[in-house]
């Protein structure tokens, strides 16, 4: 079962708005995810298996840095490789668009995202105390940085 990693569509927003609900305690809104779909600073991208989406990632792109707001797998998809493709076409993508960088935060208990991050390059640069709520936990802060 593979996925295709895709840019977002007006068709994807459901989906991935009920994912975001799913999956997070402060979900981004409806409206919130539709505005990325034309949305010139942003990359974002859905996973999807025929027409079904099993994850997303949304990255900001500030001058030259890359902001990875959103990764998320839907349960039953974990473990196939789905996240690692999310993130490596987000970077491939914000290379194209001039990023040196890139940056995001990740809950310190969750060992499996960090370890895929720390596979893909990206290293703990430090933690934000409490950034997340609904339960509240600390973040590591994480950066790649581009080989010149």
């Amino acid at each position: 079962m593979s996925a295709l990693i895709r840019y977002i569509n007006e068709e994807d927003v459901l989906q991935v708005s009920e994912l975001e609900k799913k999956y997070f305690a402060l979900p981004w809104s409806y409206d919130s995810i539709k505005k990325e779909v034309t949305n010139d600073n942003s990359i974002f991208c859905v996973a999807a298996i025929d027409s079904k989406v099993v994850g997303y990632g949304g990255m900001l792109i500030v001058m030259d840095e890359g902001d990875i707001t959103n990764i998320v797998v839907d349960e039953a998809y974990r473990n196939l490789g789905i996240g690692k493709k999310i993130v490596e076409f987000l970077i491939e993508e914000g290379d194209k668009k001039g990023c040196n960088s890139y940056t995001l935060e990740v809950r310190v208990s969750n060992e499996p995202a960090i370890r895929l991050y720390n596979k893909l390059g990206f290293e703990n640069a430090g933690v934000r105390p409490e950034f997340y709520e609904k339960p509240v936990e600390d973040a590591y802060i994480m950066w790649k940085y581009k080989k010149c």
